[in-house]
């Protein structure tokens, strides 16, 4: 079993400070220490980290707009390309050995944005699945995922939503169907296991 990171959209301008939606940076909050430890923790172990990040070109052209959410998102010019809103939030990195795979359209696609080649180009069968938001973003990714043949690990306290309750719900109602539900230390504490065999 070969397992790697995934973080979701954990920028500046999705769930950091010069987030679009207070509500969702507000609600991340809490998991930004954790998700440090957990790609610290990978890093040491050199489990892969992939960061999946949403960057939208630049121009009017640039920016989807067939969905309610986009108008949001696009709002003072969303996460564009090479501005302070498209970085990764600072304490998630990213470090040198990390991959850092854009996206420039849609919500998510993990076989059509490279996530996937990446991933099996190194092996991985299982994805710890972490980031932003439970609303969207997370279910999506964890059903293309299993729908690709791997096995998703979420840690609870590793994903944000809005409201908190909600994301409570998602994990528990629909995420436990098709993910092993964890959380960041006990996944240390796996990986710390596995290492010592």
């Amino acid at each position: 079993m070969t397992v790697a990171v995934l973080t979701n959209e954990c920028q500046r301008g999705a769930m950091g400070d010069l987030a679009l939606w207070p509500a969702l940076a507000e609600s991340a909050r809490p998991m930004i220490p954790a998700l440090a430890r957990l790609v610290d923790a990978a890093r040491a172990r050199k489990i892969p980290v992939v960061h999946y990040i949403v960057v939208r070109p630049g121009g009017p052209s640039g920016s989807p707009t067939n969905a309610p959410l986009f108008r949001v998102a696009n709002r003072d010019g969303g996460c564009r390309v090479d501005t302070p809103q498209a970085d990764l939030v600072p304490e998630l990195g990213p470090a040198r050995s990390d991959r850092v795979i854009s996206k420039h359209h849609g919500i998510v696609s993990l076989a059509s944005s490279g996530v996937h080649e990446a991933l099996r180009e190194n092996g991985v069968d299982e994805i710890v699945l972490t980031g932003v938001s439970a609303n969207l973003a997370i279910p999506a990714l964890a059903f293309e995922a299993v729908g690709l043949a791997y096995r998703v690990t979420i840690p609870r306290d590793g994903i944000a939503g809005v409201p908190p309750t909600y994301a409570e719900d998602v994990l528990k109602h629909t995420l436990s169907l098709v993910a092993t539900l964890t959380t960041v230390d006990e996944l240390i504490a796996r990986w710390q296991l596995e290492t010592s065999v």
